[in-house]
């Protein structure tokens, strides 16, 4: 298998992360489906913020891993996505579990063998939080606006910064594991800033 064809998404790919960004979407805005209106404006700020959020982390993930000669493809977890919604349902909007899927990475044999070193599946698990890092970054200036622009920051702006911080977290199988198994010095100056935010803003 060529370096070209490893860097296509199947069309199963592309399923499984339309629906895990749509049911994601819709589990954030489900506690607003007595007005349909106000769902709607929901839903779709969910999609702009929480999708982004959710596919440029999985993406970075791949891209990243494709890199260093991998197969990486995302595949959704039906049950995470059940249990986002049903939470969602019950808790009236208050508390989601969001565990939408994860890209599957597989070494590719070159003749000798090829393995991912503690480096490079570092590298590739810092990746996913340092794109919502980067997103939360966007999404700031538009909390200085106000209106449906000022939502849509905030929303954008904290959301991202809980995903990098919560996908730090240094135990199996989050991505704060791995990159802490390959620098604790970088794991630590990625980390500790962002749930220092976090635990503020909260």
């Amino acid at each position: 298998m060529d370096f070209e064809s490893r860097r296509t998404f199947s069309w199963k790919e592309i399923q499984h992360l339309l629906i895990a960004w749509l049911a994601l979407g819709l589990a954030f805005s489900i506690s607003y489906i007595n007005d349909l209106r106000l769902f709607m404006e929901v839903f779709m700020i969910s999609l702009l913020t929480v999708g982004t959020g959710f596919i440029g982390h999985e993406l970075t993930h791949k891209f990243v891993a494709q890199r260093y000669g991998c197969l990486a493809e995302f595949r959704m977890w039906p049950l995470g996505l059940i249990f986002a919604l049903f939470f969602a349902i019950i808790s009236e909007g208050r508390f989601i579990f969001a565990a939408p899927g994860a890209v599957y990475i597989t070494p590719v044999s070159f003749g000798l063998g090829s393995v991912i070193t503690n480096r490079e599946n570092g590298i590739i698990s810092l990746s996913g939080p340092l794109t919502n890092a980067l997103l939360a970054l966007i999404f700031f200036p538009l909390t200085f606006y106000s209106g449906l622009l000022y939502e849509i920051g905030l929303f954008g702006f904290f959301i991202n910064l809980l995903l990098a911080a919560f996908n730090l977290i240094p135990i199996p199988p989050m991505d704060g594991y791995k990159v802490f198994v390959w620098n604790k010095g970088i794991w630590a100056v990625t980390f500790v800033p962002l749930i220092i935010v976090v635990i503020l803003l909260i």
